[in-house]
């Protein structure tokens, strides 16, 4: 199994046009981050875990043909506002696009896309099959997902196990409880803004504490602002086997 990091980045402290900072005139491909989002690939399953603003130009980079459903983390904007653009994938297979949600982003999704789910649709709409998912296990096709329940301040946000990978992004806080669901895993990818307080994402500091509790084989950040700095420079700071994620950056598990 394989997972390829669509976008490694957040809208939380990006200018709406490029800055002069370090990161925004950075060289090096692995500072240009777009919104989070990763892509898991099986024998025969590919599927999307949240597909933010760039979704359609994230497809289109990574040449994505086949897409057998989206899981969503929640429900803000920079996570679901690229949902239209399945209509492409319903062209091409003739198949309503799989969504797996929970209710709150199922209502999000039903205010944010009234035009997919009227009973009146104009042609071309997208196709949305939607399933309802909760804080139990679920199976997509060969792939089984181990929801994790996290904190984004004081919004539920799911992260997923899915074998030996635990995939973790807007979390500021998680119960011992969900805490063992992590326990044991080999790759731990997880949220990491900036080095600055946030009152709903770790820190880089909170997410190496995290890393450092669980111990997994090696530790990827993702969710990076650009006020975390440089990625050649920041990594030389990680701890052993800890590394800043990058969009395009894929991992085999």
């Amino acid at each position: 199994m394989r997972i390829t990091f669509l976008g490694t980045g957040t809208s939380q402290g990006v200018p709406v046009i490029a800055c002069d900072c370090p990161v925004c005139t950075s060289p090096d491909h692995r500072d240009l981050r777009l919104r989070t989002s990763v892509m898991i690939t099986s024998e025969r399953t590919n599927l999307v875990i949240d597909s933010g603003p760039d979704f359609r130009q994230q497809m289109l980079r990574a040449r994505v043909k086949k897409l057998d459903g989206i899981v969503f983390t929640h429900e803000h904007k920079d996570h679901i506002a690229g949902l239209d653009d399945v209509r492409a994938f319903n062209y091409f297979s003739r198949e309503k696009m799989p969504v797996y949600c929970t209710d709150r982003v199922e209502e999000a999704l039903r205010r944010e896309y009234m035009y997919a789910f009227s009973e009146n649709r104009y042609p071309g709409v997208p196709e949305i099959q939607l399933h309802r998912i909760e804080n139990k296990p679920f199976q997509i096709s060969d792939i089984l997902f181990n929801p994790i329940e996290v904190l984004h301040l004081k919004m539920t946000v799911l992260g997923f196990r899915i074998n030996d990978l635990v995939y973790i992004t807007d979390a500021n806080y998680i119960s011992e409880e969900e805490k063992n669901k992590l326990r044991g895993c080999r790759y731990l990818i997880l949220n990491a803004l900036r080095k600055e307080p946030h009152p709903s994402h770790f820190t880089l500091d909170e997410a190496i504490n995290l890393a450092k509790e669980i111990e997994p084989q090696r530790t990827y950040f993702t969710h990076i602002s650009h006020q975390l700095g440089k990625h050649e420079e920041i990594e030389k700071e990680l701890p052993e086997n800890m590394y800043l994620s990058y969009d395009g950056l894929e991992i085999e598990f």
